[in-house]
């Protein structure tokens, strides 16, 4: 296999593509044919041995990964072979292949594309764990992002406009803080051309900063302290210049205020629990399309030191990302559609009609609401059964516990549509009709996902009514499944019911 080989400490350009036997196992351990594999800060400091973990001559650097399962050792139960996956390897995934503990391998969220996976653990990661578990921020406080424009810096943008906060991204170039905006960002700040100390003064009335998210170091670090409010969190993520800085620690006394470590690698080490909750809020959020990676650029496995070197000298926006050899991705994250506003013509409710033909009166008429219906774990197995679709994320309900938002199972998206008719059967009566047939479906959509337990109800509205030449009538109804505690459809869809 090919691999991308540190042979001797240095800058990218000392790093070489050589041809290795694949990896063998180790107990434990699962071996991933890599398909994409994210660029991290850390990559960089490896192949100059000024990383807190560093392996031994030779190495690949490269310690986030998307691809296929190729091999498990004896006695690993997950993952199996052909499941696509994401992994935290700490490093070899510059390579064609790379053997990982099983237990730093996660499945991939159903339609996510490798690129996307392979650039999502460490960024949003270490962000999430930083604003949320260190910093504990809350809604409606000021959160600085230096470096806001590099992979953790965008994803705090990100996460902290989702969180509540009003986010100032301050960064070394317009371009990059343009980025910071299209993520969110209230405010933002060019420290090349503007005083970093005077802007946050401007921009919080003198209050001050509740939360700097500081992955830069250098000498921006006692400026973004001396900014702070009473109170606040100064979170060290890392040091992007270079430089650690040496803070006079009068500041925190003064301003009641704490300086707190941030060390997302370690933090999923020790607490893999905490860890595991953290990734399925932050898989959700990524499937309901709340967040985002921004790609920067893709490389190819020869253009990986370019890649190093572009994240060295601070040139990436995002996140770059090496593509390892020839393929094309298919299942491309789905952009999630907007929930569908039912325009109704009146209020209407339920009809009790006596023959077809006096549908044709109450087109636009809203058939009101369904009772509730609560989606159990026998319905969500009965209907795999039926179509044969045994997903894990369906069925497995202790992979489920580990993995998914909630630890919840999903309830398959057909599975809602297939309730309309059991919805609508009370909304819409006609007791001369001698039959009536599930003629069709249009615009199905499904906007999010319903976990095992969700309880659903259905709104519907007569769109349309057509004559039929057996002297019945064609309805289409305008469909709508929400899902309690949830403002955004579950389902969206128009059905076909032909009643004579």
């Amino acid at each position: 296999m090919k691999i991308l080989h540190c042979t001797e400490y240095g800058l990218p350009d000392v790093l070489r593509i050589e041809d290795t036997p694949v990896p063998a196992l180790e107990i434990g351990q699962v071996r991933i044919k890599i398909y994409a594999c994210g660029i991290n800060f850390p990559d960089i400091l490896m192949i100059q041995n000024k990383y807190q973990f560093q392996p031994p001559l030779p190495f690949a650097p490269g310690g986030e990964v998307a691809g296929v399962v190729e091999e498990v050792a004896e006695g690993v139960k997950f993952p199996k072979v052909g499941d696509r996956v994401l992994a935290l390897t700490g490093w070899g995934g510059l390579a064609e292949s790379v053997a990982v503990s099983a237990k730093r391998v996660f499945p991939m969220p159903p339609g996510m594309d490798f690129l996307s996976a392979a650039t999502t653990l460490y960024t949003y990661g270490t962000s999430y764990h930083a604003l949320k578990d260190r910093a504990q921020i809350k809604s409606g406080e000021t959160l600085l992002v230096l470096g806001a424009a590099g992979g953790v810096g965008l994803a705090a943008v990100e996460l902290g406009k989702l969180m509540g906060a009003t986010v100032i991204a301050a960064a070394s170039s317009a371009d990059k803080l343009e980025v910071c905006k299209e993520k969110g960002a209230d405010f933002t700040i060019n420290y090349n051309t503007e005083d970093l100390r005077a802007r946050i003064k401007a921009i919080t009335k003198d209050h001050g900063v509740d939360v700097v998210y500081d992955p830069v170091g250098g000498n921006l670090a006692e400026l973004a302290l001396r900014s702070m409010a009473w109170g606040g969190r100064y979170l060290v993520v890392g040091f992007a210049t270079g430089d650690i800085p040496k803070l006079p620690f009068n500041l925190p006394l003064l301003k009641g205020c704490s300086v707190v470590g941030v060390f997302w690698g370690s933090f999923a080490e020790r607490e893999p629990q905490k860890n595991l909750l953290n990734f399925s809020e932050l898989l959700h959020w990524i499937q309901t399309g709340e967040i985002s990676q921004h790609l920067h650029r893709v490389y190819s496995l020869e253009e990986a030191p370019q890649a190093l070197e572009d994240m060295m000298e601070r040139r990436v926006k995002g996140k770059a990302v090496v593509k390892i050899g020839e393929w094309s991705e298919t299942a491309m994250p789905p952009t999630p559609p907007k929930p569908v506003a039912v325009v109704e013509k009146n209020t209407g409710g339920p009809l009790h009609l006596q023959t077809p033909a006096e549908v044709k009166n109450y087109v636009g008429h809203s058939l009101g609401t369904s009772d509730w219906l609560t989606v159990t774990q026998a319905m969500i197995n009965d209907f795999a059964n039926a179509t044969l679709d045994h997903q894990w994320i369906h069925v497995d309900e202790e992979k489920a516990k580990a993995f998914l938002p909630g630890g919840k199972t999903i309830a398959h998206g057909y599975l809602s549509l297939s309730l309309i008719s059991q919805f609508i059967y009370p909304l819409l009566r006609i007791e001369q009709a001698q039959s009536s047939l599930n003629y069709g479906v249009n615009k199905v959509r499904f906007p999010a996902p319903v976990p095992s337990g969700s309880r659903l109800r259905l709104h519907a509205r007569i769109a349309e009514v057509e004559d039929m030449s057996n002297g019945g009538v064609k309805i289409m109804i305008n469909c709508t499944i929400e899902m309690e505690g949830l403002q955004k459809p579950v389902c969206v869809a128009e059905i076909i019911t032909v009643v004579a």
